[in-house]
């Protein structure tokens, strides 16, 4: 059956799975991001499988899906190309204990899709290649202190980054008084930071772009800011990598960092990621070179050929089917009708759509146009209710325009009890119990 497009939802499989859940995985999830208490009270539906831009719950209900995979799976669930390339490494066996051909292959294919760098090394997920990239600044630089983009809501799992957050409990205070902070698009307050810790910053970790383009000269000027102070220059590309261009932001801006991580949409749902970057520096982790070693990435699964293929096949599909074009079309085509109805409706400074049109986010704001999680739960519900399952409006290439216009036809009716909810001043009627949450707070 399909989600009923008014009403509410009824899930009762999905709460009991949910219970299920949380009786043996701390949080429910496995990723914060994915926790129930995201989503509207008792509307967390659990998902039992994809295919496309559509998921199904496990009562059955049906959603057309965006951020799919925390934005992993860009070409859609299932993908043709992908599944026949993982299934073809899994008959000839997924892990050796020597490298496989299927390294060498993929390492290939990866350095002549982003150009830009001389090597790279594979791992499974983010957090290994941005603390990989972070050590081996401080080894490269001999200098302790990491300067982190504060304006940037992740990089990784590890004490480096997560003791800057407000769920910092068990990491000790020394670790994290080596990170500081540098905002985003100003070039005078981020010299100010290397000139204050001169000779002790080992490198500039950054999103190259978020919601927002660049400052015109942003990036090339922290590449000659790095320069000058002898810091390394990391972007880290799991977003940005394949939406904004195959090669990534770097690619599409034409500034060369030293080193850079991609993830995400990279294997298309499947666990692999990327540490890449100048021979020089990156070799500094390998056998060619006369200093001490560095411990940079040494994972059993790091090159588990079903991944690898999978990473060949989502480059090569973006590349012969110019996905990233296409990306950049739906988004569009979502983004102009989701801001046509929320001005249809008298909402169109409270529901407002933001970020580049492969890479759509959405803010929900009160009646004095501050961020309102209320608000946000009152607008998920109607979202879930109608049949789109939406913690953001980043697309797939999977979509349809059958599918966006469904979408804008349900952002219409939810921003329509979006203008009740301001007309009398409270959501609350319209939330159906608590708020969601940010991910990101230091109590429960």
């Amino acid at each position: 059956m399909d989600t009923q497009e008014s009403g509410d939802l009824l899930l009762p499989r999905s709460r009991q799975a949910n219970e299920r859940l949380h009786a043996m995985i701390p949080g429910g999830a496995h990723t914060y991001a994915k926790g129930d208490d995201q989503y509207p009270d008792d509307l967390a539906p659990v998902i039992s499988h994809g295919r496309g831009a559509h998921v199904w719950d496990v009562d059955g209900n049906r959603y057309v899906e965006y951020g799919s995979g925390l934005r992993s799976v860009s070409l859609g669930h299932a993908h043709p190309r992908v599944v026949e390339a993982v299934r073809r490494e899994l008959d000839r066996g997924s892990n050796f204990v020597r490298p496989s051909v299927v390294e060498i292959e993929a390492a290939e294919r990866f350095l002549a899709t982003v150009p830009t760098a001389e090597m790279v090394k594979f791992a499974k997920n983010g957090s290994d290649v941005t603390t990989a990239a972070v050590r081996l600044a401080r080894a490269v630089t001999g200098r302790a202190r990491v300067a982190i983009c504060g304006d940037h809501p992740f990089y990784s799992v590890d004490d480096w980054f997560i003791g800057t957050t407000p769920m910092s409990a068990g990491v000790p205070a020394a670790t994290t008084d080596l990170t500081v902070a540098f905002p985003y698009g100003d070039l005078a307050a981020t010299e100010e930071l290397l000139t204050r810790y001169q000779d002790e910053v080992a490198c500039l970790i950054l999103e190259p772009a978020t919601h927002t383009e660049p400052p015109p000269g942003y990036l090339a000027g922290l590449r000659e800011l790095a320069d000058r102070h002898g810091c390394v220059l990391v972007f880290d590309e799991m977003i940005t990598g394949f939406r904004w261009s195959e090669a990534g932001a770097q690619g599409l801006y034409g500034v060369v960092p030293d080193l850079s991580t991609f993830g995400k949409a990279l294997g298309n749902g499947c666990a692999v990621s990327a540490l890449a970057g100048r021979r020089d520096l990156m070799e500094w982790g390998g056998l060619r070179h006369t200093g001490d070693r560095v411990f940079l990435l040494s994972t059993t699964h790091g090159a588990e050929t079903h991944s690898l293929a999978a990473a060949m096949a989502v480059q090569t599909t973006y590349a012969e089917e110019g996905v990233t074009a296409r990306l950049h079309a739906l988004g569009e085509r979502l983004a102009a009708g989701v801001r046509d109805a929320a001005a249809g409706m008298g909402v169109a400074d409270h529901v407002v759509v933001r970020g580049r049109a492969s890479n759509l986010v959405f803010a929900t704001l009160d009646e004095h146009r501050r961020p309102s999680q209320p608000y946000r739960t009152l607008f998920l519900r109607r979202l879930l209710a109608g049949g789109v399952l939406a913690p953001s409006f980043v697309v797939s290439d999977a979509l349809s325009d059958a599918d966006i216009d469904h979408t804008v036809d349900v952002v219409a009716q939810a921003c329509a009890v979006y203008r009740k909810a301001l007309d009398a001043g409270d959501p609350t009627p319209w939330t159906g119990g608590r708020p969601v949450k940010p991910v990101f707070r230091r109590s429960v």
